[in-house]
This record gives structure tokens, sequence and C-alpha cells, in this order.
């Protein structure tokens, strides 16, 4: 059965995932632990009660495990009550079973992220596009772009780079007085330090760099490093920097800086867009026409309606 299947109010048993695991205590003392699951159809949290040593051993980020549990709803979004864990023989898996990949073919995004970059014609800024995207290919159209909100899958940060390319386009064809390779190049930098910043393929945790820096202090970094390494400096390297450093457009909101450019204000929008309408999009499919989506933290804990066709 897969996470898409779920219904509430069921028991289900099932092979899925761990996507990341946390520890925790009641306020009786009692351990437990919060898991994120998924498979190629889905993903879903978990609460484990009572948590024995054997348990705990079998629930490793990263791994395949058999799951019994009881499907329930909890504020409007169904959640698993997990009754019991079973280890399972990682060498039988199939991981394309479990991973989601890009609704996007992988040779669609590729066209479309290298044509973006054969397109800029500033040449320290596509210098310096160029150099990271080179070095850091693979990883680049492998990892997602977030453990759990928005296009957290395989390839799904290349997938949020190329929506918000056609997207900083468009705006550049509506306002032509924007720098379209400052811009672009933007939107192709502000989010590179989430290779760094997230685990790999399996596991969509945070590393420890991720954890204790931050995928714009990380990308801020890695462009800063490779501007020197090519012998750029001055206003480009720092345009660039603040796109970087302020895309998240507030302070509450890990940005240590504030857009103070117009091409800075353009991406914080187009990526906040971007983000936006995949994670409505991932509840709104889940949902029967005529009904509500579960509540959606990250969106202000809205519910969004689906209409009837």
């Amino acid at each position: 059965m897969k996470i898409r299947d779920f219904e509430a109010n069921t028991r289900i048993e099932t092979l899925m995932l761990v996507g990341s695991v946390n520890g925790g205590v009641t306020n009786s003392g009692a351990p437990y632990l919060s898991i994120a699951l998924r498979d190629n159809s889905g993903s879903i949290d978990g609460k484990l009660w009572d948590v024995k040593p054997d348990q705990q051993a079998v629930v490793v980020a990263g791994k395949v495990i058999d799951v019994i549990a009881d499907v329930i709803m909890y504020r409007n979004n169904l959640q698993l009550k997990v009754i019991d864990v079973k280890a399972v023989d990682q060498s039988d898996v199939d991981m394309g079973e479990f991973i989601q990949g890009s609704p996007i073919p992988m040779e669609r995004l590729r066209q479309t992220i290298y044509g973006a970059i054969d397109n800029i014609d500033n040449f320290e800024i596509k210098a310096i596009v160029s150099a990271l995207y080179n070095k850091y290919d693979k990883e680049i159209f492998s990892s997602p772009a977030a453990a759990k909100n928005h296009h957290e899958f395989y390839g799904g940060l290349a997938t949020h780079i190329t929506g918000m390319l056609n997207l900083a386009n468009t705006v550049c064809d509506l306002y032509p007085y924007l720098d379209r390779d400052l811009l672009c190049a933007g939107v192709l930098l502000h989010d590179i330090g989430k290779i760094k910043e997230l685990g790999g393929l399996s596991v969509t945790e945070y590393t420890l760099e991720g954890k204790l820096l931050g995928h714009i202090s990380i990308s801020q970094t890695m462009v800063q490093e490779t501007a020197d390494e090519l012998g750029i400096e001055g206003e480009t390297v720092t345009l660039l920097r603040h796109m970087v450093l302020s895309h998240h457009g507030q302070y509450e909101y890990g940005s240590p800086v504030l857009p103070s450019t117009l091409e800075a204000e353009a991406l914080h929008y187009i990526d906040d867009f971007d983000a936006r309408m995949t994670m409505i999009k991932k509840e709104i499919d889940k949902t029967k026409e005529g009904e509500f989506t579960g509540r959606i933290f990250s969106l202000d804990n809205r519910m969004f309606y689906k209409p009837k066709k």
C-alpha cells in the first residue's frame, strides 16, 4: 500500500522510507519518536509513543522499514500512530519505490538551466555561475530543495530553479528595466547551498553544516569563494551575494539583510511564489473535489479549497 492510498481510521502495514527521525520525552517521562516517512507517492508524519530500545534501533534515517500503524486525522491532516516497526533487509529494497522524482524530465531541467546560463551576457556573472554548476552538477540535479515543505524529492532543487527561471524571464519581459542577467543568476545561485545543507538522496535531514550555518550562509560563501578563485571582485560579486543573503525577504525568515535592489526584491517574491504554489498544489492533489485541504503550517496554518469541476 502507498501513502497516497491511506485513509483515516484504518490500520496499515507497509514498507516506508525513514526521511528523518527525532526523539523526545513526554511530560510523564516516556520516550517517543517523531518520524517523517515517505514513499514515491508522498510523505506522512508518524509518532511512535513509549518507544522501546529495539524499536529505536530500527528507525534510522535513510532506511526502509516495515511500519504497522493506525492512520488518524490530526488537525485536518493524516498522521500515523505507529504501533510497531520491523527491520528490513536493505539489499532487497528497490529505492525507486520510495524516492519521489521530479514531474519534469531531467533532460528538460538541464536544458532550461544550462540554457539560462548560456544566455547570461555579463562575463563575470556567467563565469561565477558556470564554475559552480560545472563543479556541482551532479549534486544540483539530484538534491531536494527542502526537507519537507516544497520540492522535497529527487531533483527538487533543479525543479524549483527551473520554475523560478520561467517566472524570472516573464517578469523581466514585463519589467524590462530589471537586469535579466543579475536576476537569473540570483535564481541559479540563491539555494545552491542546499546541496550541503541537506543529506543525501534517501535522507532529507539537515547536515551538521546545514544546522549550524544554514543554506543562505553556505550559498553566499560558495559564491564568494568561487569569485575569489576566478579573481573576480567588486560590485558584481557584492550584488550576487546580496541576492543570496536577502532572498528570504525578512529577518525572521532567516535573511540577515533585506532586499535592497530591484533584482533582489524580485528574486524574493519569485522564490516565495514558486514555493507557495508548489506547497498548495501538493495538498490539493491529495484532496477530494469540494473539500478543503488540511492546514498547511508553513502557509499561516491555512486550508485551501479544491473546487468541483
